[in-house]
């Protein structure tokens, strides 16, 4: 197994590490394994290019690393009402709805190639982020209004790329589904 693979199994391995420390509610340990976390993704695909060890198993190791840390950290988040419900549903739901999709293209034979859509970059940006800063305002005493404002208005941000992002791939699947 090379070093990018292995960064990628070391995220999917401390995400129950991270999920305990939330239930606990020690959010400052849970922000330094969560940036510490965020460090390894860049990382490991940063080595993979310079390195180029860029594998099968690497483009789909990263992936779920990165969906099973987001899953855990909403969830966990939201159980916690630290980040709104709805945001949480919203987040799963379009990567359920993702991966039934590519269910259904492997099940129907249908030949694909999983790239993410820009706006999914920004997705993904966006998710990290309002995870990141509610661990953040959770750790710092007596957050201000301001605080509150510009965390709600990321929640939005996000619900609203994450909506876009997922309808755009449903529509990118069914094209695919349309052409066979």
């Amino acid at each position: 197994m090379n070093i990018p693979n292995f960064l990628s199994l070391l995220r999917i391995i401390l995400v129950p590490l991270l999920v305990i420390f939330l239930i606990n509610k020690a959010f400052l340990k849970a922000l330094i394994l969560f940036t510490a976390l965020g460090v390894t993704d860049a990382l490991d695909g940063f080595l993979a290019r310079i390195l180029k060890q860029q594998t099968v198993l690497g483009s789909y190791l990263d992936p779920i690393a990165d969906k099973i840390l987001i899953t855990s950290c909403f969830l966990a988040l939201a159980i916690l009402k630290v980040i709104p419900g709805w945001l949480a549903v919203i987040v799963i739901s379009r990567d359920v709805i993702i991966l039934m999709g590519i269910s259904v293209l492997s099940i129907m034979s249908v030949s694909f190639e999983i790239q993410p859509l820009f706006v999914s970059k920004v997705t993904t940006a966006l998710q990290i982020a309002a995870v990141f800063f509610a661990m953040v305002f959770k750790t710092l005493p007596g957050s201000l209004m301001i605080d509150q404002v510009w965390l709600i208005t990321l929640y939005w941000l996000t619900a609203l790329f994450t909506i876009v992002s997922g309808f755009q791939y449903v529509a990118r699947g069914f094209r695919m589904i349309n052409r066979t």
